[in-house]
Parts: structure tokens; sequence; C-alpha cells
């Protein structure tokens, strides 16, 4: 099947699906956009649509993106470690998802298909962790580099300590009861270079130590994922033909499905039965404001971050019911008192119920047009 992707439309169209989401006169939309440069808001929007001959078509719009204005991407990043780490183990004619593996001195066993289950499913840190140590910066930034992602990098683990150490622990992998131990020792990444875009320092202050520093937070030894490439990764998930054959992730086509479905996985889907992993516990556009039930016919495949005041989500949203498609990726900054790491931010009552009702608004537009 062939597929070819429509002209980017710029928000300064009057027909631009995103300026009339954010035109909206819902309150949620209204207090974000009253003050909206100082939420760094950034949205894309693609349109899918299926041509008469089975090709499909889309069609992009973007507002304030900026590839040279820095966020923090918090958990977003895990969605391109867990592609490499499924494209590693395709890469290894003796690994695959499933095949168990033990990191460091732990006892326990371990998989790539659970590590992305967890990840996916409640957005764990340690999953994404032990398939850092498995990959690395050096390889990570590499083979992002050679997929044409060339603003993404990821340096450091996450909430643990000496995240951001060059050394990596050793990895023992264990294909079956005949075959010998695969090991990963010594391993050892470049040292970090630090990002010089704008808006690498944030803020008035921030707390180290417990004590507040009264100057700007320095991100600059920090990952980034810009939101184009974040949208550009969906795309290359959902419909790799879209994109040169040099472009394309090396997946097989088990490994593509199993990933997808990953993401798609509500927490009670994925063992995850406790009140607190509610559906929209990972999903934030559409029902992030809510703890009731996704309907089935929703299909939400997915990253979401949120740490340091900033939400971000990509995602690639079906319904099957009424045949609509479409991704859309958007982050926002929800940080009142312009103090970092403190752990004051508007999260439940600014930023989540924003990108929701944000998610309704462009589904509510796509409806229609369906109509």
């Amino acid at each position: 099947m062939k597929y070819w992707v429509l002209i980017v439309v710029i928000f300064a169209s009057c027909s631009n699906p995103i300026e009339t989401a954010l035109s909206s006169k819902n309150e949620l939309i209204k207090t974000v956009v009253s003050d909206i440069k100082k939420h760094e808001v950034q949205i894309l929007f693609t349109q899918i649509d299926t041509s008469s001959s089975g090709e499909m078509i889309f069609t992009d719009y973007e507002y304030n993106v900026n590839t040279n204005q820095y966020f923090y991407p918090a958990n977003t990043i895990k969605l391109p470690v867990a592609l490499l780490a499924a494209e590693f183990m395709d890469a290894n004619e003796n690994l695959n998802l499933d095949t168990p593996y033990i990191i460091g001195d732990d006892d326990n066993l371990h998989t790539v298909s659970d590590d992305i289950r967890q990840i996916f499913a409640v957005s764990d840190n340690e999953s994404y962790n032990r398939l850092y140590e498995i990959l690395g910066r050096d390889y990570i930034n590499n083979r992002l580099r050679e997929k044409v992602l060339n603003n993404t990098r990821v340096v450091h683990r996450l909430s643990t300590p000496e995240a951001d150490k060059a050394s990596r622990s050793n990895i023992r992998f264990f294909p079956g009861y005949t075959e010998d131990v695969i090991e990963l020792k010594n391993q050892t990444d470049s040292d970090i270079t630090p990002v010089t875009i704008q808006g690498i320092n944030k803020g008035k202050g921030y707390i180290e130590d417990g004590v507040l520093k009264e100057s700007p937070m320095n991100f600059s030894e920090k990952n980034y994922f810009p939101l184009e490439e974040q949208h550009v990764l969906i795309k290359k998930l959902i419909a790799p033909e879209v994109f040169p054959a040099a472009e394309r992730f090396d997946l097989s086509e088990e490994s593509r499905t199993r990933l997808l479905s990953a993401m798609k996985a509500l927490p009670r889907e994925a063992k995850y039965t406790s009140p607190e992993y509610y559906d929209s516990y990972v999903k934030f556009f559409m029902y992030g404001d809510s703890k009731d039930a996704i309907p089935s016919n929703i299909k939400i495949y997915n990253k979401v971050g949120y740490a340091y005041g900033t939400l971000t989500e990509t995602a690639y949203i079906v319904d099957t019911e009424n045949d609509i498609r479409f991704i859309l990726s958007a982050t926002i900054l929800v940080n009142e008192n312009a103090i970092f790491n403190d752990d004051t931010y508007e999260y439940e009552n600014i930023g989540i119920p924003f990108l929701a009702q944000l998610g309704r608004e462009i589904y509510k537009q796509e409806k229609e047009r369906r109509e």
C-alpha cells in the first residue's frame, strides 16, 4: 500500500483546526489561552484520510512549534528508547523481545517485552532505566541521527541516583537452555555535551538538596525530545511506508505490532488492577481529567510525560466506530511560581484539563468532518 503526505498548514490559516480548538469558549482552554506564551504551548495535529484507492493521506497543522525552544520531555523520552530496544533485540538473531535477562547483580529476570509493557501502561521508570542500561546514550543518539531524528537526545536515566553517569550495568541475556549466555560488559558512554538552544534556563529559581537557589534552572544536560520529532516518530510507527527506507526503523512486523499494542493498552489490560491505575492514568488527551472508563471504541496509542511543571503527550487516536483517526501532540508548562523542582505545579487544575479538552475539541471537529 502506498502512503503520501499532504502540505503542512500553518496556524495563520483560519481553517486551522488547532486555531479553532484554541478559540473554544470552554474555560479549560480559555484559562491557558489567556496567557498562552507563559505556558510555552506547542501543538501539532495530523488529519488522517484514506483515498479512494486506499492510500493514507496525512494533512498536518501546527501551532507555535519550535524545535529550538527547549522543554523538558520527561517520560516521553521512553518512547524512542522502547522502540530502539525492540529494534536492538530484532537485530540479534539469538535474541527476541521475550529473551530473559539479568541486570548487574540483580537476580530478577526481566524481558524487554515486559519492560515495554510497564513503560506504556504506567510509565515505569525502572523499566526505562533497564533499557537505557542495555542500549546506552551513545547507541541511542547515534541510531536516532541515522533515522533523521537529529534534535532528540537521550543522556540520562530517570529518578535514580547518578542518572547521567557514563558507566552502565552489565547485562546477561539467556536465549535458551542449550545456548551460551550473551553478555554486555564494561559498557561506558561518552560525556554529555550541553544543549545550547532557547529556553534552556528556566524559571526564577529551583530547589537543590532542599535549598532554594535564586537563579534559573539549567536544563542543558537533560534529555530533549522536541515535539516535531515526537510527532514524526508516531508517524514512523503507524505508517513506516510514508518514509524513505533508510529513515525507517528496522523493526520486524511482529515487534512493531507488539509495540503498538503496548502503547494502546490501558493499565487494567496490562495487568495493573489497583484503583490508582485508572484508564486515563497515562492518557491525557480527551480523558485525562476523568477517572471514568475510556469507551472501548477509542484506542489511544501514546506516550505522556510530566515533570518540572511540563506536561507533554504525543498520540495516535482512533475511533473504530466512527472511522476517525488522527495524530495529536502537545506540550504545556504549568509552573505559576516559576520555581522548579519544588513539586508545586498546576498539573491537575490547569495542565491535564487543558490537554484533555484540547483532545476533545480536535475529536469533535474530526467527528463533524466525517458526518
